[in-house]
């Protein structure tokens, strides 16, 4: 093979191996960006969960005033029924 062969083979596989590197170049980039995207995403929704939760220190009371107002109920529901004799005491 002459010199002037060896120089485009050399030249063709360089060309390829720079066509390679781009294209796996925009495959990283559009990875990256499909990251970035996916944990703007995540960010988001924890944020979201934080805002769900940040009053479940009122559970626990929401819940003893629910117990109370049955409670309450209860005791309305067995006076109407003593009144109406529909409960024996």
């Amino acid at each position: 093979m002459s010199n002037d062969a060896l120089w485009w083979i050399a030249i063709a596989a360089g060309f390829v191996v720079i066509l390679v590197v781009v294209a796996l170049l925009s495959l990283l980039i559009r990875y990256v960006k499909e990251i970035d995207h996916r944990v703007a995403d995540v960010r988001d929704t924890l944020h979201g969960a934080e805002t769900n939760t940040r009053d479940t220190a009122l559970i626990p009371l929401t819940a003893t005033r629910v117990d109370a107002v049955l409670a309450e109920g209860l005791q309305h529901h067995l006076f109407l029924g003593r009144v109406l004799g529909k409960v024996k005491s």
